[in-house]
């Protein structure tokens, strides 16, 4: 899909530009050599781990909040730097680039196979990411007091122990939300835009807590190992039914619906007035 019209002035673009920039984006990271999108990958799980740190380290200088609205408001607020570091950093996230790849599929662009490959790829370099993260955590955080065991079992503790469904549900919304932000950060034409649309739509996130499987994964992990009350079989509960939530919710409500809706709005008018 390519226009050859400027692109208009304003904030954002228009959302027929925003789904160009999408496809062009996700078409490149398909045919990008396998071990860049792996490192690519592996570095997001990296960064997007500090998410988890700077809320167990949260957790742990406060002492306790007095308040869970006022808990949540600041977990949601450090967690949402981490974001911050994938997306604009342009790092490849599963919930949030990954998701998009699905555009150059329905635009008959790519095969299934080739969005299969890059989405293997960098989920298990994400987690891989997530895993040497983990155990830097456990060594450090305990060492230095910065990050108390018991506040990784606080975090894991608010993602694992619910049925299957309410999971899945919960990882649908986290998946729709990344999605968001990958479209909004798309539609700005300023670094100060994109950074405040990831900001504010990740701290959502972990106000929530919504599951998302890539962050959540660090918080869970890390309990594991620390033996905060969270195990082996807890992690994969979580992984399952998070991961599927959150392929759902960016490839449904956000790629799918908007190369729906933009594809379908008809042709575009130049209109002059006198």
């Amino acid at each position: 899909m390519s226009s050859d019209s400027p692109d208009p002035s304003g904030a954002s673009l228009s959302y027929r530009r925003i789904l160009e920039r999408e496809m062009e984006n996700a078409l490149r990271e398909i045919h990008r050599p396998v071990g860049g999108v792996f490192l690519s990958a592996f570095a997001a799980g990296l960064n997007l781990s500090f998410g988890a740190l700077f809320m167990a380290m949260a957790l742990t200088f406060s002492g306790g909040f007095e308040s869970t609205f006022v808990q949540q408001l600041v977990l949601g607020g450090v967690s949402s730097v981490a974001f911050l570091f994938v997306v604009v950093g342009q790092t490849e996230l599963f919930t949030a680039h990954s998701t998009m790849a699905v555009l150059p599929v329905l635009d008959g662009r790519a095969s299934l196979s080739e969005l299969g490959r890059v989405w293997a790829v960098t989920y298990v370099g994400n987690l891989l990411g997530c895993g040497a993260f983990s155990v830097l955590a456990v060594t450090l955080g305990p060492a230095m007091n910065v990050a108390e065991p018991s506040s990784f079992g606080t975090l894991a503790g608010a993602l694992v122990p619910f049925p299957w469904w309410v999971i899945l549900l919960s990882g649908v919304v986290a998946g729709w939300l990344m999605g968001l932000v990958t479209w909004l950060a798309a539609a700005s034409r300023d670094t100060v835009g994109r950074v405040l649309f990831v900001l504010l739509v990740t701290a959502a996130i972990g106000f929530g807590p919504f599951h998302h499987s890539i962050l959540g994964t660090t918080e869970v992990l890390t309990a594991v190992l620390l033996g905060a009350g969270v195990g082996v079989g807890g992690l994969g509960h979580f992984l399952l039914w998070t991961t599927l939530g959150n392929v759902v919710g960016g490839t449904v409500f956000v790629g799918i619906l908007n190369y729906g809706h933009v594809t379908l709005g008809g042709e575009e008018h130049d209109v002059e007035v006198e």
